[in-house]
């Protein structure tokens, strides 16, 4: 079974006036390529010669590409993108791309090709961000962009974030991510401290969103903390872990003009 699988995918097959798998044209290949996934186009690509060739055709990966992917090209300094065919402009492209001095990426899923973005705390304006009192800048890996805003105490608070970014036509989802309790390492482990964590359970916390065609959406009010006294073995899930909060949607028709 093994040999018979063996010169299917080479072309040939157990009889020998029979067809392959490489007999079939490579753009019917590619047309079927359309409709799958990258990773599923790459894994294809492994099969045999018609395959591998389809998998690197121009018009299978530009119909992976968002419509205006010119516009993320522009991210980036021409040199780098120049000369590229489309399967590594693809490839390109799925790497985080920075903008506005680094305080922002963006990239596309590599699975479904939709664009994605992700704001740095730096990029945005948060409430007494400059009093040491209240908050710090804390160095770590676990954020994209190396560095986190630490909250130490502080009455209220509010948290502006904007972007002005020509998406393409699509639904997109705004989130924050959020953690509870100090988090370091010692001896090489990762420990989280909650000796200053305390009040997130008291006052609920509220997301809103709004676009410049005049979409807005508020997510209900969000308790952080789930502390629940009555059940100290199973503790709390939310400390110690990044919670993505799903503030609400916005669709976009038209990446021209640029949705803010």
């Amino acid at each position: 079974m093994g040999a018979s699988l063996s010169n299917l995918t080479e072309g040939g097959s157990t009889a020998g006036n029979g067809t392959g798998l490489g007999d079939i044209p490579e753009s019917c290949i590619a047309g079927v390529f359309t409709y799958l996934t990258p990773p599923e186009i790459c894994n294809l690509a492994r099969l045999n010669r018609s395959f591998r060739g389809a998998a690197s055709s121009d018009t299978v990966w530009e119909s992976k590409l968002p419509p205006n992917y010119q516009d993320l090209l522009d991210l980036i300094p021409p040199e780098r993108y120049q000369n590229l065919c489309k399967k590594d402009i693809f490839s390109l492209l799925s790497r985080p791309v920075p903008f506005d001095d680094g305080n922002k990426e963006v990239w596309l899923d590599k699975v479904t090709g939709r664009v994605c973005v992700s704001i740095s705390a730096k990029a945005m304006a948060i409430t007494g961000i400059e009093d040491r009192r209240y908050w710090n800048w804390v160095h770590t890996e676990e954020s994209r962009f190396n560095i986190a805003a630490y909250l130490h105490q502080i009455w209220w608070f509010e948290v502006d974030g904007v972007l002005k970014f020509p998406f393409p036509a699509d639904v997109y989802t705004l989130s924050f991510r959020i953690h509870l309790g100090r988090f370091s390492k010692r001896l090489g482990r990762r420990v989280c401290s909650f000796d200053q964590t305390h009040g997130w359970d008291i006052k609920p916390v509220r997301f809103e969103l709004s676009t410049s065609d005049a979409q807005e959406s508020s997510s209900t009010e969000s308790f952080l903390d789930d502390c629940d006294k009555d059940d100290e073995t199973n503790g709390n899930h939310k400390r110690g872990c990044w919670i993505e909060y799903k503030v609400g949607e916005f669709i976009v028709t038209s990446s021209d003009p640029a949705t803010e």
